[in-house]
């Protein structure tokens, strides 16, 4: 078994283990209440940071929730919206703390932001260019080395997003500690779910590099 297969089945398995982990925190936290609402919560943080030109939407699923610079909208999930608890507004602080990143320019925000369009073109197309790159090889071996491509631009995007993740959720801890909304109990299960959640993305950059050493073996093993 080479290397990139080990790295992926550990990436995997560790991916099972901070997505139980952060399932449990978030439905544990979910138990605490607190006085305002997720919507509140993020209502409360842009006004005390002076952002108004924002909206604040829900949006179906679970942990669906995120800011979008495009149209200045903070999209709460619907665990989250309407949701009086600890977990609750932890999420909703640190979707607020992309707003205050986009607010402030902050760079790798900018930088992930500039991304996007490209990343979703290399997304909706790089499995097919390295299926078709693996299974005509002999005949067009440059095919292969173009999926390579497009994939190391999403492992690139994955890496560009962990500071922007782990900043937001700075940004948010730091203001639910000055706010008076969190207590000596709260606040560190907050910093709690925050952290499994910063996990998954951590976890997301390492299998998709693990992936791209994977198909960089394959071309290299067929020269």
């Amino acid at each position: 078994m080479s290397i990139s297969w080990v790295l992926i089945i550990v990436v995997m398995l560790l991916s099972l283990l901070v997505q139980n982990m952060l399932t449990s925190r978030f439905k544990k936290y979910s138990k605490v209440a607190i006085d305002l609402s997720g919507a509140e919560i993020s209502a409360k943080m842009m006004a005390d940071n002076g952002i108004t030109d924002v909206k604040i939407g829900s949006v179906n699923g679970q942990l669906t929730d995120h800011y979008n610079p495009a149209n200045k909208t903070i999209n709460l999930s619907d665990s989250v919206y309407a949701q009086h608890n600890i977990a609750a507004a932890a999420v909703a602080a640190h979707e607020t703390g992309h707003c205050l990143q986009h607010a402030k320019g902050y760079l790798p925000l900018k930088m992930r932001s500039a991304m996007v369009p490209v990343v979703s073109f290399a997304n909706n197309t790089v499995q097919w260019v390295l299926l078709a790159g693996i299974i005509f090889v002999n005949v067009f071996p440059g095919l292969l080395w173009i999926g390579i491509g497009l994939f190391a631009l999403t492992t690139i995007f994955s890496f560009i997003t962990l500071p922007v993740e782990i900043d937001a959720s700075r940004r948010a801890i730091a203001w639910l500690e000055t706010s008076g909304l969190t207590t000596y109990e709260t606040l560190p299960m907050a910093k709690d779910a925050l952290k499994w959640a910063a996990y998954t993305y951590v976890i997301a950059a390492l299998g998709s590099l693990a992936t791209l050493f994977y198909y960089i073996g394959i071309a290299s093993n067929r020269r």
